[in-house]
């Protein structure tokens, strides 16, 4: 329900959603800016963690109002109606990749889509998409969410009545993240692109987050102040080694994974977060930016929407500019204001898309009810004698 949603979290959820698209497009100038640039960890942890803030907040308010039966029973059809999301998006690359394929246009993207792989093997790719055994770009990350709302009847009872053993049980289910991730179904050895025996870590400190909230008192205590100062300290050490002193990409296995580094690096991020959140902030500049927060409230149909405006928008820009083995190689003027014009017209794409899903449950809110529900509201029984 709408006033059960918090303005901060839509806000921060549409611009990661945003984030996401940019940072998947190889010749974007915005992602240079991004987090993944300064710190080690990216939208993804971000866009987990709200997940899960978002779960415990719509669980417990279905589950005070209708009982936890009918919230298990809502998360079970919310599972599959992410299942469906997936479908569509994977249909959305693999028509995009017969697309590319059929006008014959040279891009590594169309590696990505899967499409080499249904072209020589059509019945195993379709049932290896359907079974999840094999997750295509951009896609990966709806499998996984699917599993956690497939959990939330568990978790969230759990974090909410003994915060310290959830947390414990997720700590420990995250350590043995890697073996545990033998017992997915998946085609080849990599196994799936996000690991949700770890990433549910960064789930359930959003569940956390929002079901057991620090107390004004500490917020403004000593101890508080000091976690500041440790946080900016880990900040600007990552910031520095990122911008500084790396000079090869981090190994694709350490976000598959969930990496240490990349928790402690999100953990502290999040703590300035939530005093910028705290102090009023992020209120204001949400109220100034409503059509970010728009994204952020149909966050499921614009990651779907999305994963095609990326690939668009990465297949354009490697089209108009030189490559050399899938990489950008020009770093003229020229090609700054290509790719600088090509994100400004991502931001807009989804934008957009928000505004065209809004209106449209707007329309659907405003449709009458059907006669037979109207009858049945207004039935009253009256008695007889």
């Amino acid at each position: 329900m709408a006033s059960h949603r918090s303005l901060e979290v839509d806000f921060f959820r549409g611009v990661v959603l945003i984030v996401i698209v940019l940072d998947h497009i190889s010749g974007s100038m915005l992602s240079h800016l991004t987090l993944h640039a300064y710190a080690y960890c990216d939208a993804a942890e971000v866009f987990v963690f709200l997940g899960g803030y978002a779960t415990a907040a719509a669980y417990t308010a279905l589950a005070q109002r209708a009982g936890p039966a009918k919230a298990a029973q809502r998360f079970v059809i919310r599972a599959w109606e992410i299942y469906r999301a997936y479908l569509l998006t994977v249909g959305l690359i693999l028509g995009f990749g017969l697309v590319v394929r059929a006008v014959n246009i040279a891009t590594p993207t169309l590696d990505y889509t899967g499409v080499p792989a249904l072209l020589a093997h059509p019945l195993t790719t379709l049932l290896n998409l359907l079974s999840l055994r094999t997750q295509p770009y951009l896609s990966s990350v709806l499998p996984m969410y699917m599993c956690f709302a497939l959990a939330a009847p568990l978790t969230v009872p759990l974090a909410r009545r003994a915060p310290l053993a959830a947390l414990l049980a997720s700590l420990l289910i995250w350590l043995a993240a890697i073996p545990l991730a033998t017992l997915l179904p998946a085609a080849d050895a990599q196994g799936w692109g996000f690991n949700p025996f770890a990433w549910q870590l960064m789930f359930m400190f959003g569940m956390l987050c929002r079901l057991q909230p620090l107390s004004p008192e500490f917020l403004a205590s000593i101890t508080a102040r000091r976690l500041t100062y440790i946080a900016w300290v880990i900040v600007v050490c990552c910031a520095a080694i990122k911008l500084l002193l790396e000079t090869t990409p981090e190994a694709g296995h350490y976000k598959q994974n969930l990496a240490g580094f990349r928790v402690l690096s999100f953990v502290a991020l999040a703590w300035l977060a939530a005093q910028a959140v705290r102090s009023g902030w992020i209120n204001r500049i949400a109220r100034t930016l409503p059509q970010l927060v728009t994204v952020g409230q149909h966050g499921l149909a614009c990651f779907v929407s999305g994963a095609l405006i990326s690939m668009l928008a990465d297949t354009l820009l490697r089209t108009i500019a030189p490559t050399h083995d899938g990489v950008l190689i020009s770093r003229s003027t020229l090609a700054f204001l290509e790719g600088l014009s090509v994100d400004c017209g991502v931001i807009v794409l989804m934008l957009s898309a928000a505004a065209l899903f809004a209106g449209r449950k707007r329309a659907r809110s405003a449709q009458p009810r059907p006669l037979a529900s109207l009858t049945r509201a207004a039935y009253v029984p009256v008695k007889r004698g």
